[in-house]
């Protein structure tokens, strides 16, 4: 199989995992051309290094994942009334289910619609991922915001790893409603163990679009090693430090707006069941309206 077009957030990378330095800025800038071919042979082998990097990664860091998941479970039960876990059941290697561990980030009685609608909508037009945090969401309990910026609330999925459903690197595991929506050659990111962190992760995230997600995903599978792996890993942690800057301006910009958060998700929520505005729309408008930094 082979998938051409523009992909602005990957560069080459040698068979050994050269990671590429992501300098889009997302203003629309003139992107790469990309020509990927990719085997029509589904391959549902782990290979042998892939946990035993994993336990090793684990273990050495056991000092410093250990002592903050026991603080992060003391926040979580301390900041919101309700259970401080959340499970939800996403698709693993080769198409089977199983059910993810994360820290709980919203509210017990929270809605789940509005997700729901606004992640079919991104996969149904060629635009980037931004999340519903970016605009405000009243649904995310106390400390939840910081936890989603920084991706502490996946954390627990270190138990997942442990179990063998998944792998420190590798693809992120969707929804049996997302993977539904798959064309074919998208479910080909299923033919890897999903991972807590990926190349889709550290090469853009939430500045890609998802057809732009699941060429990465299908370009690490096509290029997995362990030198990639690492480089993964440690780039994650440069990432991260990234993300959370972004969100506290994206907080202190949302904190000088005028508009309230609670009606501008009632408004999508709305429009996505009555159809009489483009989500994409209504989230373009936002964009426009907010404060520039």
């Amino acid at each position: 199989m082979r998938i051409e077009g523009h992909l602005s957030h990957v560069g080459r990378a040698t068979k050994g995992g050269s990671l590429p330095y992501n300098s889009s800025n997302g203003n629309g800038a003139k992107s790469r051309r990309f020509t990927i071919d990719f085997q029509d042979t589904p391959v549902h082998g782990v290979p042998g290094w892939k946990s035993a990097l994993d336990i090793t990664c684990i273990l050495l860091a056991l000092p410093i994942w250990l002592p903050l998941m026991v603080l992060l479970m003391l926040v979580t039960r301390l900041a919101s009334p309700g259970p401080i876990f959340y499970r939800q059941k996403r698709v693993g290697l080769g198409g089977r289910q199983f059910l993810i561990w994360k820290f709980r980030t919203m509210k017990v009685s929270a809605e789940t619609e509005t997700h729901e609608h606004y992640f079919k909508e991104l996969m149904r037009v060629d635009r980037p991922m931004t999340k519903l945090d970016t605009y405000g969401d009243p649904r995310l309990a106390p400390f939840g915001r910081f936890l989603r910026a920084s991706g502490l609330d996946e954390l627990p999925q270190i138990f997942n790893v442990l179990c063998g459903e998944m792998s420190l690197v590798g693809p992120r595991p969707c929804t049996p409603n997302e993977f539904a929506h798959y064309e074919p050659w998208q479910r080909e990111r299923v033919n890897a163990l999903p991972g807590l962190t990926g190349y889709w992760q550290v090469n853009g995230k939430n500045k890609t679009t998802f057809n732009e997600m699941i060429v990465m995903d299908l370009f690490y599978l096509k290029n997995l090693s362990i030198l990639l792996d690492l480089k993964i890993i440690f780039k994650t942690c440069t990432v991260i430090a990234g993300q959370l800057v972004e969100s506290r301006r994206a907080q202190h910009r949302q904190d000088s707006t005028r508009y309230a958060p609670a009606p501008i998700l009632q408004t999508f929520v709305d429009s996505a069941r009555t159809g009489r505005r483009s989500p994409t729309t209504i989230l373009q408008g936002l964009a426009e309206s907010a404060p520039k930094s």
